[in-house]
């Protein structure tokens, strides 16, 4: 049961128990810590996620290089991409030249909708196989910002449920406190013997 007497629990009160002091605090607390430590975890996470798949991205450059190549026969009809947001893409054999190698294929994935003989970029690594593209600035900032609104998340859900458990051992505390009294005064009130 809630009181409807603003501040009830700041003022010396004989029904105020330690446990509403704990309480009050408490919820003062949770409101600093939900306006600032939430928001700073996120950026921080946010920021080392940048970092690090930055970090990545750069590495992956580094390590594989782009090359164009010609489309010379379709392996697959294209397939749907209707969830993922990216366009529609399709299995095709690819031809490129190596230098001092020779002509080499492999099956990639070309935009749905690409013929034969048109040129399509490829990227390749370090062994010359064809891998997908390194993430780009856009990939890099998206990973960033859903790394850092999950950790203000995990934050706000871990800094809610402590503030939850705070609540009821502060209730059981204050029942008990509720009880013993009683237990005291039950006696000149109703003429009992306990």
């Amino acid at each position: 049961m809630r009181s409807r007497v603003r501040g009830w629990r700041r003022r010396p009160n004989p029904l105020r128990r330690r446990s509403d002091v704990v309480e009050t605090w408490t919820l003062r607390a949770v409101v600093v810590l939900l306006s600032v430590i939430a928001p700073l975890a996120g950026v921080a996470a946010a920021w080392w996620a940048q970092g690090d798949a930055g970090a990545t991205a750069r590495d992956q450059r580094a390590e594989r290089r782009p090359v164009r190549a010609e489309v010379v026969g379709r392996t697959s009809a294209a397939v749907p991409a209707a969830q993922t947001g990216r366009t529609p893409s399709a299995r095709a054999t690819v031809r490129w030249t190596e230098p001092g190698q020779g002509p080499r294929t492999a099956e990639v994935r070309v935009p749905a909708g690409t013929r034969t003989g048109e040129r399509v970029g490829l990227w390749l690594d370090a062994r010359g196989r064809a891998v997908p593209p390194p993430p780009d600035a856009a990939a890099v900032w998206q990973h960033a910002v859903t790394v850092g609104v999950l950790a203000a998340g995990a934050s706000v859900a871990l800094i809610v449920l402590g503030h939850g458990l705070v609540r009821q051992t502060a209730m059981r505390r204050r029942l008990a406190e509720w009880e013993t009294a009683w237990t005291g005064t039950e006696p000149a009130w109703t003429g009992r013997r306990g």
